[in-house]
């Protein structure tokens, strides 16, 4: 009985083995048309590569988006911090070329400046509760700034010096309220038209121009300079122009308004008018 099962088993072996051989040598082998087996794999692996397609596709796009999503943000970031440090190159720039701007008009203006020696300062304070009384500037007595000397911009006169330390002073500004504030001014036309200067109107954002003669003619947009008298101010340094004018209550006088020909809200660059000796001199005749 056992060598009939041993016998049996090597029949069915050798069966199988001569089957696969002949299976592989019918696949080796072209053929026109596949077997129904052959065909039934076939679209079976079909139909589930079918099926898994395009959920896997899916997936693969999914992760791409993801590292594609990524990677935008990464560049986004970069050209963010490019663009910011372009901006602030751009503000830069702008505040330099600014700057330059107004260094060349104030040298223009320092050569026009005759018997006064013009100092450059730079403002370097500013009470906002006395914000249109003073300023603070870097330069001081140590560089020859005193009381009293004229401070202007390239557009025009700003104030004098209220007082002086070592190295800063204060400069009161035309706008400030100060009763003793006070401009001997005229205005530059054919006929000299002589007033004052004293106080500021916040309202109309203006100068109060007083004590002009009730028969002069005041015109809008005429310049109005200093006069030179009293020896605080050079002569011919522009205040503003004339934006309005008035007759005062009792018809004696007339009250013109000016308009600071230097903005007085936007200041950072001066000159300060030092006095030379023959100025002192001429001041003394």
């Amino acid at each position: 009985m056992p060598q009939f099962f041993f016998n049996k088993r090597l029949i069915v072996l050798l069966v199988s083995i001569i089957l696969l051989v002949t299976l592989i040598g019918i696949s080796l082998k072209e053929r026109q048309k596949l077997t129904w087996p052959e065909q039934f794999i076939k679209d079976a692996v079909g139909v589930v590569e079918r099926v898994l397609n395009k959920p896997a596709q899916a997936v693969a796009g999914l992760f791409q988006d993801i590292e594609d999503l990524k990677r935008t943000y990464e560049e986004n970031k970069v050209l963010k911090a490019k663009l910011d440090k372009y901006a602030e190159l751009s503000s830069r720039v702008g505040e330099l070329t600014k700057e330059n701007e107004e260094f060349r008009a104030i040298l223009g203006k320092a050569q026009s400046l005759r018997q006064f020696d013009p100092l450059h300062a730079t403002v370097i304070g500013r009470n906002p509760d006395k914000w249109y009384d003073l300023v603070s500037i870097d330069k001081g007595a140590q560089q020859g700034v005193k009381k009293d000397m004229a401070v202007i911009t390239d557009k025009g006169l700003i104030g004098k010096v209220k007082s002086v330390s070592q190295f800063t002073a204060t400069v009161e500004l035309l706008s400030s309220l100060n009763r003793t504030n006070r401009i001997s001014a005229f205005v530059q036309e054919d006929t000299t038209i002589f007033g004052l200067i004293e106080g500021y109107d916040k309202n109309k954002q203006a100068l109060i121009f007083t004590k002009i003669p009730s028969d002069a003619v005041i015109k809008k947009d005429q310049i109005v300079v200093t006069s030179g008298l009293g020896g605080i101010f050079p002569n011919g340094l522009v205040i503003g122009t004339v934006i309005d004018a008035k007759p005062d209550e009792y018809g004696l006088t007339q009250t013109a308004y000016v308009k600071p020909a230097a903005n007085l809200n936007d200041v950072n660059n001066v000159i300060v008018a030092r006095r030379t000796m023959l100025a002192a001199q001429e001041e003394l005749r």
